[in-house]
């Protein structure tokens, strides 16, 4: 038998030999990794610098939040670098451990990145089972010693093949990167437009918009932004959550604007005022007005 389809056959097998638990438990945990890798490769803003979702920013709030700060800000200034490098381990994570491809060390790495993670952004967030990153290194943990069982070491195929497979496994995660870059997340830009008092930037056409209703948008320098309209007139704020910089959008069940990944609420009717824990400055303003038939930035 050829290697390949003995190489398919032993991926197949370790997925018959395991039980429903880790396989559902496997599956969640190699396809969230290859999400979290491709998210990043088809963020626009992930590796520019002065975009909201620039993996430098990221790292200046963890050096200012995290109890290992001191680490995150010696990484700032090699901040492409370090995305670029997450980005790869991501994917490389994820496909290893959906393909049997040193599943141990998959696992483990699995492991130590979500520490990794909840060090450096939710290791404040009380009550403390409202970071997934915790709850991730758990569930890596659980992984991993599922697969080492009664063992004391941990398998790690160094021969040709071995080699052969952690290689392809390396060039899959470059080439998933390089294909997120192609199918970029799209955005409502802000454009120009001639006004009665010059050229403005418009954001939405005032008709498209009625009253109560949000409009997400991006500004010139690609910083999220959300717009307001109410029966006074029109307002808007950054989208970018002031804790650790991800993007915030509106929860009309409470009417505030929720950031999902840590959960930080802002009062939009309260001058943007964080109401909720772990951000405690309030969203900038955005200066919007009506001109004609357009909402534009003031």
């Amino acid at each position: 038998m050829s290697y390949q389809p003995r190489r398919l056959k032993s991926i197949s097998e370790s997925w018959r030999n395991q039980t429903v638990a880790i396989r559902i438990l496997r599956g969640w945990l190699g396809i969230t990794w290859i999400y979290a890798g491709w998210d990043k490769a088809t963020d626009p803003g992930f590796l520019t610098k002065g975009s909201a979702s620039f993996i430098g920013t990221q790292l200046s709030g963890y050096s200012t939040q995290s109890p290992i700060g001191g680490l995150f800000n010696k990484l700032i200034e090699h901040s492409t670098a370090v995305g670029i490098t997450v980005m790869l381990t991501e994917f490389a994570i994820g496909l290893a451990t959906l393909l049997w491809v040193s599943p141990t060390l998959a696992a483990f790495g699995g492991f130590t990145m979500s520490v990794g993670l909840w060090l450096a952004s939710s290791f404040h967030v009380s009550p403390y089972f409202l970071a997934s990153d915790s709850a991730y290194a758990i569930l890596w943990l659980v992984y991993f010693f599922t697969l080492v069982g009664n063992r004391r070491t941990v398998d790690v195929a160094l021969d040709r093949r071995g080699a052969i497979r952690i290689g392809a496994l390396s060039g899959a995660a470059v080439a998933l990167s390089f294909l997120g870059k192609a199918f970029p997340k799209s955005s409502a830009k802000a454009a120009e437009t001639k006004t009665a008092s010059g050229t403005a930037v418009k954001v939405i056409e005032l008709a498209k918009i009625n009253v109560g209703e949000t409009h997400q948008f991006a500004l010139s320098n690609g910083m999220p932004a959300v717009l307001f309209r109410t029966k006074s007139g029109v307002f808007a704020y950054s989208a970018v959550c002031t804790h650790e910089g991800c993007t915030v959008s509106f929860k009309s069940s409470n009417k505030t604007l929720y950031c999902p990944c840590h959960g930080a609420e802002f009062d939009p009717f309260g001058n943007g005022n964080a109401v909720q824990g772990p951000a405690r400055d309030p969203l900038p303003a955005v200066k919007v007005k009506v001109e004609g038939n357009w909402v534009v930035l003031a």
